[in-house]
């Protein structure tokens, strides 16, 4: 499913026009993406937590030349899928 049928989807499921949809699920993302950005999380009980994990720095290999490279520490985001989902897709 890509965002254009969720949205959709949003749109019957919640009796609401498609551009409804679009402006709540970009609300939503976007609330998202700003709560991740100031480090915090994002829980959405039975659905999941949007977390922000950090990966070390660490040292790679370019596979065309075999060659050691430095790939720097990041923040990456992380989802933990919450006990009702993963009730529902087993």
């Amino acid at each position: 499913m890509n965002k254009t049928e969720l949205i959709e989807e949003i749109a019957k499921s919640a009796d609401i026009t498609k551009a409804s949809a679009t402006r709540a699920l970009d609300a939503m993302m976007e609330a998202v993406t700003t709560t991740l950005k100031n480090n915090d999380s994002v829980t959405l009980v039975g659905f999941g937590t949007f977390t922000v994990g950090e990966r070390a720095a660490r040292i790679g290999r370019n596979p065309r030349t075999n060659e050691a490279i430095k790939i720097a520490a990041a923040k990456v985001p992380k989802f933990k899928a919450g006990k009702a989902l993963k009730d529902a897709v087993n």
